[in-house]
């Protein structure tokens, strides 16, 4: 019994051993299969690191609004009469736009004439007998102010009778009509809007960290994200104040819309445009990888036999413009460094050039 417990012990043992031995030759043999392999090179796209002009901006959102622009309102309160423009009628300076009733002012014009031409004749009676020596000064000098009097009621409804003649105060593009003929309308009333559209205005807000580089009379560009519309312009205005709440200085540019493209309210993207540089380390966007350790860039480096590998190179980076990004320290001219296909690359991998699709190079506007 002893010796058959024995022998299936030393069998048991014989199998088990057999079965290890097995396993850590078959990791051994897969390990030197694998060292004798050399991964493929990665296809990646590359750029050649050149000092370039650098155009730095500042980028901000604006509101459009027209250099001069009005809700015109009613002065004197009535019923409307005519409405002369449809809206967006181009109309001149001091062409009508709105007639109120004014038969009553006209009445009382007529009576006020009547007044003063009584009022002359008397003063002129008073003259004559002053002449003569049968007549009183006062009586002269009381007939000087019935005329005097009576000049100012004319002036005061020939005013009255003026308010009901609406005119425009300047040249532009008036709105919808707000009110209509046969209407009561009282003083106040909002009967259109007026615009001039040739010149407009650009309000927008820049961080108070880039105050030092505003400067009136400074070049600005505004695009709209409707219709295409593009413009240069100036800075007009530079709000003496900070926003206490927002941090933000207040800022207001005009272009010119010769064209009309551009109406009020609008959504606009400003740059305003700073002294160009030279000389300036940038390469495109899509060349940084950024993860918890900082922003990286892939540099092509030559090995032996000629073949190419990546070293990753951490680096610190500065402004932005449009597809571009300045490289304050980590590069050199004449590196060249992947733009795409890092999400394959580790440090030491060797690559090859593919650069069959080209990236945008520009600066930025």
């Amino acid at each position: 019994m002893f010796k058959r417990l024995f022998i299936a012990i030393i069998l048991l043992g014989l199998v088990v051993g057999g079965i290890v031995w097995f396993k850590f030759f078959r990791d051994e043999m897969i390990a030197q299969f694998l060292s004798g392999m050399t991964p493929p090179p990665v296809p990646v796209t590359s750029v050649t690191v050149e000092p370039v002009t650098w155009e730095p901006g500042i980028d901000a959102v604006g509101t459009s609004l027209s250099a001069q622009g009005v809700d015109l309102a009613i002065e004197s309160g009535g019923l409307v009469r005519e409405v002369k423009f449809k809206a967006n009628d181009t109309v001149d300076r001091d062409q009508v736009l709105l007639q109120i009733d004014d038969d009553s002012e006209r009445a009382s014009l007529t009576a006020a004439q009547a007044a003063l031409t009584v009022a002359e004749a008397e003063a002129s009676r008073a003259r004559t007998l002053s002449e003569r020596g049968v007549g009183a000064a006062s009586t002269v000098e009381s007939a000087v102010a019935q005329v005097e009097s009576a000049r100012a009621q004319v002036a005061q409804v020939q005013t009255a009778l003026d308010a009901k003649k609406l005119s425009a105060p300047f040249a532009g593009v008036i709105g919808i009509p707000r009110v209509e003929v046969g209407q009561y309308v009282t003083p106040g009333t909002i009967y259109a809007t007026l615009q001039d559209l040739t010149r407009m205005r650009v309000d927008f807000s820049v961080p108070e960290q880039q105050i030092a580089n505003l400067v009136m009379g400074g070049a600005v560009s505004v695009a709209s994200e409707v219709g295409g519309f593009s413009a240069e312009g100036r800075i007009i205005g530079i709000e003496p104040r900070v926003d206490p709440n927002s941090r933000l200085v207040s800022v207001r540019a005009e272009v010119e819309n010769p064209t009309g493209q551009l109406v009020p309210g609008q959504f606009l993207r400003v740059r305003i445009l700073l002294p160009a540089e030279q000389g300036v380390v940038a390469a495109p966007q899509t060349a940084v990888s950024s993860s918890l350790y900082g922003d990286s860039i892939y540099v092509i480096r030559t090995g032996e036999g000629d073949e190419l590998k990546v070293e990753q190179v951490f680096v610190t980076l500065g402004r932005r413009s449009g597809t571009r990004i300045e490289v304050v320290k980590g590069l050199a001219a004449g590196d060249r460094i992947v733009t795409s296909g890092q999400n394959r690359l580790t440090n030491g991998a060797k690559v090859r050039i593919d650069d069959s699709v080209t990236l945008d190079d520009k600066t930025g506007n």
